[in-house]
């Protein structure tokens, strides 16, 4: 596991997203907290994922590429474009998926409903180029403190990602969840 900052990973991002297409799993900062996260298309990264963070019924959430990305694959209303006017930004958007097919069935564990994000932070136009969601959820095991700081890492999840991009400490909250499929807000 390489862990580096962003000039490092900007210089060298062919080889590094090309570690994420082989379904690799990385670390990577974002406006809240540190994310842990894979190609979201790709089944067996997904799984990696949830067996480094012992969570199996919970779904997972995705930085999407655009929000065009969001449009193609994602039902959108009124109150759905008045949320996605909003980002970038500190918010997931709990959404329904109209194309079953734009992300791993194991993303959304069969209910069809997806966490989208768009974080106001230069990886973003990393997802963007590489044209692909990428799972985001914090970096921990689950029900346990997330990662603020890299000496707060879990050893198991250390060794088992392929890099870490690091900004130093991050002090942040999770995003706010907007859950537009039951219409509520949770604050983290």
């Amino acid at each position: 596991m390489n862990v580096i900052k962003k000039q490092e990973f900007l210089k060298n991002k062919f080889e590094y997203l090309s570690l994420v297409e082989k379904g690799r799993a990385f670390i990577y900062p974002t406006d809240t907290i540190y994310g842990i996260g894979c190609d979201a298309t790709n089944t067996k990264a997904v799984k990696h994922v949830y067996s480094l963070k012992r969570r199996i019924n919970k779904p997972l959430s995705v930085i999407a590429p655009s929000k065009k990305w969001i449009l193609d694959n994602c039902k959108v209303g009124k109150e759905e474009k008045k949320w996605l006017g909003k980002l970038p930004g500190k918010y997931t958007l709990i959404l329904k998926l109209k194309n079953k097919k734009a992300v791993s069935r194991s993303v959304h564990l069969g209910d069809y409903t997806i966490g989208v994000r768009i974080p106001k932070h230069w990886f973003s136009s990393i997802v963007y180029k590489y044209g692909k969601p990428i799972v985001t959820t914090s970096v921990n095991i689950s029900e346990m403190a997330i990662m603020t700081s890299f000496k707060d890492l879990n050893k198991t999840i250390r060794e088992k990602v392929a890099f870490v991009i690091y900004e130093g400490v991050k002090k942040a909250h999770p995003s706010i969840i907007i859950d537009l499929v039951k219409g509520k807000v949770k604050k983290r």
